[in-house]
């Protein structure tokens, strides 16, 4: 609901667009730092207490930027989001804690489309509340007042779960600290890091929270990883170049009304939730082989890019964004699945947190590489994201022994 309306609202406070763009940047570079410490820091002291700690620092970012009469106080709310907004991610790592691995992608997908359905109504529900007198402020508290009711919520579940299943999870533990649990899933490996962590932090000082985190940074650091998050770094700014100059370029290449354009973007937003609901099908179809699932979406990603770029017909446009929607969607969630299942025993949480981190390094370097690439044409930023993307499908395609390998020693020893 906000998002949209934070440029606007910095405007009507005298800051000038030099000002402006520097706040801006700055909460993406936050993002940028904070999403690997957030990410880490729920593999040290539990997801449950993690999300909540989460949900409200971010609502006391949205109360103080519904008091922003000034650009001050305006930059101190974005500072607070920028640290500790990460609500979405790890949710996302708790969720992919309580399934087993077969069924994470789908239920993860179930989870980004419930999660896009905030971006469907957000824009229409803050545009509302806009025309209204001191509409901001009035959407800004409503923001913080859906944060606080979700806090509320996830403290009585946490409190529910630690009432009903405390001794269940206490027995389990011990269960699996003997020999034999060894031989277990990776998933019952990663709770009993997670579990020994939290043991280990309630008993100690926070100097051991802060060395298990370095660990943890410093064996993924470590890790053969890197391919993984070069791809999505790559993906994530071949998207980000098709949209950056979405609206303009099709006012330049066919005197299309803005308006009509944010038609078209809800409507590609509405296949992006439609999408989410079919990667149970086509994980079966694949046979929960997320690679070949990736490396076909992020093939089709290219192709439809460039479809884009050349195309002379606003119907081409529309076909593009049309299948663009489920393929990026797809892609997405995949990625996030693949980090997790190429990471074996090592710390969820942080790998998400760097997988964000590196999603927000896209986000500050694909806007210069627009800006650069529209000096030659408005086709300019979706032609390079089409370099970039082919770029992807070289490197999965070089590494696909590795992925492919991974794979099969992940499900024999499920």
């Amino acid at each position: 609901m906000v998002v949209p309306l934070l440029s606007l609202h910095i405007k009507s406070l005298g800051a000038s667009p030099t000002v402006a763009g520097a706040v801006g940047s700055l909460y993406g570079l936050l993002q940028l730092f904070s999403s690997t410490l957030v990410g880490s820091w729920s593999d040290i002291v539990g997801r449950p207490h993690c999300l909540l700690s989460c949900i409200l620092f971010s609502a006391l970012g949205y109360f103080v930027l519904g008091l922003s009469t000034n650009v001050f106080l305006f930059a101190v709310a974005r500072i607070i989001v920028g640290i500790f907004k990460h609500t979405h991610s790890v949710s996302k790592v708790l969720i992919s804690d309580l399934v087993s691995e077969r069924e994470r992608l789908l239920v993860i997908g179930h989870f980004n489309a419930a999660s896009n359905f905030g971006f469907i109504l957000g824009p229409m529900v803050g545009g509302y509340l806009t025309e209204l007198e001191g509409g901001f402020y009035l959407t800004a508290f409503i923001c913080a007042s859906i944060f606080i009711f979700n806090a509320g919520l996830c403290w009585m579940l946490l409190s529910y779960e630690e009432n009903a299943h405390g001794n269940e999870w206490v027995s389990s533990k011990k269960a699996r600290t003997s020999p034999s649990a060894e031989a277990t899933q990776s998933l019952q490996i990663k709770s009993v890091s997670h579990e020994a962590a939290k043991c280990r932090i309630l008993t100690g000082s926070s100097w051991t929270a802060v060395v298990s985190m370095l660990k943890n940074l410093g064996s993924i650091a470590s890790s053969d990883l890197w391919d993984v998050f070069l791809v999505r770094l790559l993906m994530s700014i071949s998207v980000m170049l098709y949209h950056s100059n979405f609206v303009l370029a099709l006012e330049e290449r066919f005197g299309m009304k803005p308006k009509h354009t944010g038609y078209l973007i809800s409507y590609s937003s509405t296949l992006g939730v439609a999408a989410g609901f079919l990667l149970g099908p086509i994980a079966r179809l694949y046979r929960h082989n997320n690679y070949a699932i990736l490396l076909r979406s992020t093939i089709l990603t290219c192709l439809l890019l460039m479809l884009y770029s050349v195309s002379a017909s606003i119907w081409t446009v529309i076909l593009s964004s049309t299948v663009l929607a489920f393929s990026t969607t797809v892609g997405r969630t995949c990625i996030s699945d693949l980090e997790l299942t190429l990471g074996g025993n090592q710390a969820s949480g942080t790998l998400i947190g760097i997988g964000q981190s590196v999603s927000a390094m896209g986000r500050i370097v694909a806007p210069l590489l627009s800006g650069i690439a529209q000096e030659f044409s408005p086709c300019g930023p979706p032609s390079l994201g089409v370099v970039l993307g082919f770029v992807a499908v070289l490197i999965m395609f070089f590494n696909q022994p590795r992925y492919c390998s991974d794979k099969d020693f992940k499900l024999k020893i499920a």
